[in-house]
Protein backbone atom coordinates (compact mmCIF):
# COMPACT_ATOMS: atom_id res chain seq x y z
CA UNK A 1 0.00 0.00 0.00
CA UNK A 2 1.27 3.39 -0.50
CA UNK A 3 2.42 5.23 2.34
CA UNK A 4 0.81 8.53 1.62
CA UNK A 5 -1.17 11.33 4.68
CA UNK A 6 -4.87 10.29 5.41
CA UNK A 7 -6.70 13.01 3.09
CA UNK A 8 -10.78 13.68 3.18
CA UNK A 9 -10.50 13.29 -0.55
CA UNK A 10 -8.08 12.56 -3.19
CA UNK A 11 -6.61 15.75 -4.03
CA UNK A 12 -4.30 16.70 -7.54
CA UNK A 13 -0.88 17.24 -7.03
CA UNK A 14 -1.81 21.48 -8.09
CA UNK A 15 -4.39 21.53 -5.33
CA UNK A 16 -1.49 20.50 -2.84
CA UNK A 17 1.11 22.22 -4.18
CA UNK A 18 -1.02 25.23 -3.86
CA UNK A 19 -2.18 24.67 -0.26
CA UNK A 20 1.98 24.36 0.75
CA UNK A 21 2.55 27.26 -1.23
CA UNK A 22 0.07 29.50 0.44
CA UNK A 23 1.96 28.06 3.86
CA UNK A 24 5.01 29.06 2.65
CA UNK A 25 3.95 32.87 1.78
CA UNK A 26 2.76 33.19 5.66
CA UNK A 27 5.92 31.75 7.05
CA UNK A 28 8.22 34.34 4.52
CA UNK A 29 5.60 36.89 6.03
CA UNK A 30 6.03 35.49 9.81
CA UNK A 31 10.03 35.54 9.12
CA UNK A 32 10.25 38.92 8.65
CA UNK A 33 9.78 39.33 5.11
CA UNK A 34 7.52 40.56 1.67
CA UNK A 35 6.46 38.11 -0.57
CA UNK A 36 5.16 40.70 -2.67
CA UNK A 37 8.48 41.72 -3.27
CA UNK A 38 10.40 40.50 -6.61
CA UNK A 39 12.91 38.24 -5.80
CA UNK A 40 10.21 36.91 -3.51
CA UNK A 41 6.95 37.23 -5.41
CA UNK A 42 6.96 33.33 -6.76
CA UNK A 43 9.09 31.87 -4.22
CA UNK A 44 6.33 30.17 -2.45
CA UNK A 45 5.22 28.40 -5.66
CA UNK A 46 8.53 27.30 -6.58
CA UNK A 47 9.33 26.21 -2.80
CA UNK A 48 6.13 24.36 -2.55
CA UNK A 49 6.93 22.24 -5.48
CA UNK A 50 10.24 21.77 -4.84
CA UNK A 51 9.28 20.50 -1.21
CA UNK A 52 6.15 17.82 -3.09
CA UNK A 53 9.50 16.86 -5.44
CA UNK A 54 11.63 16.14 -2.40
CA UNK A 55 8.67 14.43 -0.60
CA UNK A 56 7.55 12.17 -3.14
CA UNK A 57 8.36 8.73 -1.61
CA UNK A 58 5.24 9.31 0.27
CA UNK A 59 3.62 8.32 -3.06
CA UNK A 60 5.54 5.86 -3.97
CA UNK A 61 5.00 1.93 -3.16
CA UNK A 62 8.92 0.62 -2.31
CA UNK A 63 7.25 -2.86 -2.52
CA UNK A 64 5.96 -2.53 -6.04
CA UNK A 65 8.90 -0.61 -7.13
CA UNK A 66 10.92 -3.41 -6.31
CA UNK A 67 8.01 -6.39 -8.28
CA UNK A 68 8.69 -5.06 -11.45
CA UNK A 69 12.14 -6.43 -11.96
CA UNK A 70 12.16 -9.61 -9.87
CA UNK A 71 14.38 -12.19 -12.16
CA UNK A 72 15.03 -16.13 -11.38
CA UNK A 73 18.72 -16.28 -10.45
CA UNK A 74 21.04 -19.35 -9.87
CA UNK A 75 24.19 -17.46 -9.09
CA UNK A 76 26.20 -15.26 -6.91
CA UNK A 77 26.60 -15.52 -3.29
CA UNK A 78 26.62 -12.07 -2.74
CA UNK A 79 25.33 -9.03 -4.65
CA UNK A 80 26.44 -5.51 -3.86
CA UNK A 81 25.51 -2.54 -5.30
CA UNK A 82 27.14 0.76 -4.04
CA UNK A 83 27.50 4.24 -3.05
CA UNK A 84 23.56 4.78 -3.96
CA UNK A 85 23.58 8.45 -3.32
CA UNK A 86 20.47 9.90 -1.44
CA UNK A 87 18.82 13.30 -0.18
CA UNK A 88 16.36 13.08 2.48
CA UNK A 89 14.76 15.47 4.95
CA UNK A 90 15.37 14.90 8.54
CA UNK A 91 11.71 14.75 10.47
CA UNK A 92 13.22 16.99 13.47
CA UNK A 93 14.38 19.78 12.33
CA UNK A 94 13.37 19.57 8.33
CA UNK A 95 16.25 20.23 7.22
CA UNK A 96 18.21 17.88 4.44
CA UNK A 97 20.45 15.64 5.25
CA UNK A 98 22.62 13.40 2.02
CA UNK A 99 24.86 10.75 1.45
CA UNK A 100 25.51 7.22 0.47
CA UNK A 101 23.91 3.62 0.83
CA UNK A 102 25.57 0.13 -0.04
CA UNK A 103 23.08 -3.06 -0.29
CA UNK A 104 24.73 -6.37 -0.33
CA UNK A 105 21.88 -9.23 -0.40
CA UNK A 106 22.62 -13.15 -1.02
CA UNK A 107 20.02 -14.30 -3.39
CA UNK A 108 17.97 -17.48 -2.64
CA UNK A 109 16.94 -18.38 -6.80
CA UNK A 110 15.17 -14.46 -7.05
CA UNK A 111 17.33 -11.19 -8.37
CA UNK A 112 16.39 -7.39 -8.59
CA UNK A 113 17.43 -5.45 -11.53
CA UNK A 114 20.27 -3.19 -10.11
CA UNK A 115 18.66 0.02 -10.49
CA UNK A 116 15.38 -0.70 -8.27
CA UNK A 117 17.27 -1.10 -5.45
CA UNK A 118 18.47 2.51 -6.40
CA UNK A 119 14.79 3.41 -6.64
CA UNK A 120 14.23 2.06 -3.73
CA UNK A 121 16.21 3.62 -1.84
CA UNK A 122 14.73 6.79 -3.30
CA UNK A 123 11.49 5.66 -2.42
CA UNK A 124 11.93 5.82 1.48
CA UNK A 125 14.54 8.50 1.25
CA UNK A 126 12.01 11.43 -0.21
CA UNK A 127 9.89 11.28 2.93
CA UNK A 128 10.64 12.79 6.33
CA UNK A 129 13.25 10.66 7.60
CA UNK A 130 15.93 9.72 10.12
CA UNK A 131 18.50 7.68 9.33
CA UNK A 132 18.27 4.94 11.33
CA UNK A 133 15.02 4.04 9.99
CA UNK A 134 15.84 4.47 6.61
CA UNK A 135 18.42 2.03 6.73
CA UNK A 136 16.54 -0.43 8.29
CA UNK A 137 13.33 0.24 5.82
CA UNK A 138 15.51 -0.48 3.25
CA UNK A 139 16.81 -3.32 5.03
CA UNK A 140 13.49 -4.67 5.46
CA UNK A 141 12.06 -3.87 1.98
CA UNK A 142 14.40 -5.92 -0.10
CA UNK A 143 14.38 -8.71 2.52
CA UNK A 144 11.10 -9.59 2.71
CA UNK A 145 9.91 -8.67 -1.05
CA UNK A 146 12.70 -10.39 -2.66
CA UNK A 147 12.83 -13.56 -0.55
CA UNK A 148 16.71 -13.05 -0.49
CA UNK A 149 18.71 -15.23 2.16
CA UNK A 150 20.37 -12.20 3.71
CA UNK A 151 20.94 -8.31 3.20
CA UNK A 152 22.75 -5.95 4.84
CA UNK A 153 22.56 -2.22 4.34
CA UNK A 154 25.06 0.53 4.95
CA UNK A 155 24.32 4.30 5.26
CA UNK A 156 26.87 7.39 5.71
CA UNK A 157 24.88 10.70 5.75
CA UNK A 158 25.55 14.40 7.03
CA UNK A 159 23.01 16.34 8.38
CA UNK A 160 22.37 20.03 7.65
CA UNK A 161 20.72 20.12 11.06
CA UNK A 162 23.94 19.25 12.74
CA UNK A 163 26.03 21.71 11.06
CA UNK A 164 23.71 24.82 10.45
CA UNK A 165 22.30 24.94 13.52
CA UNK A 166 22.61 23.05 17.24
CA UNK A 167 26.19 22.07 17.68
CA UNK A 168 27.22 23.19 14.33
CA UNK A 169 29.85 20.59 13.29
CA UNK A 170 30.86 20.67 9.60
CA UNK A 171 32.92 17.86 9.37
CA UNK A 172 31.04 15.10 11.07
CA UNK A 173 29.20 12.39 9.40
CA UNK A 174 27.23 9.82 10.95
CA UNK A 175 27.29 5.96 9.69
CA UNK A 176 24.20 3.51 10.15
CA UNK A 177 24.19 -0.41 9.48
CA UNK A 178 21.22 -2.81 9.38
CA UNK A 179 21.17 -6.93 8.26
CA UNK A 180 18.97 -9.68 8.10
CA UNK A 181 18.86 -13.62 7.71
CA UNK A 182 22.48 -14.72 6.57
CA UNK A 183 24.01 -11.39 7.80
CA UNK A 184 22.51 -11.19 11.00
CA UNK A 185 23.81 -15.25 11.67
CA UNK A 186 27.26 -14.85 9.96
CA UNK A 187 29.95 -12.35 11.15
CA UNK A 188 32.55 -13.28 8.32
CA UNK A 189 29.54 -12.45 5.72
CA UNK A 190 29.22 -9.52 7.30
CA UNK A 191 32.85 -8.45 7.46
CA UNK A 192 32.76 -9.59 3.71
CA UNK A 193 30.41 -7.01 2.60
CA UNK A 194 32.43 -4.09 4.99
CA UNK A 195 35.33 -5.25 3.08
CA UNK A 196 33.98 -4.88 -0.49
CA UNK A 197 32.38 -1.44 0.63
CA UNK A 198 35.77 -0.32 2.40
CA UNK A 199 33.80 0.53 5.29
Amino acid sequence: MINQPAMDKIQSSDDVINQIASHFESIIKLLGEDPSREGLEKTPVRAAKALFYATQGYRQDASEIMRQAIFEHAGSRMVIVKDIEFYSFCEHHILPFFGRVSIGYIPDGKMIGLSKLARVVDAFARRLQVQERLTAEVCREIYETLGARGVIVTCNAQHLCMKMRGVEKQDSSTTTVDYLGAFAEDADLRNQFFESVKL
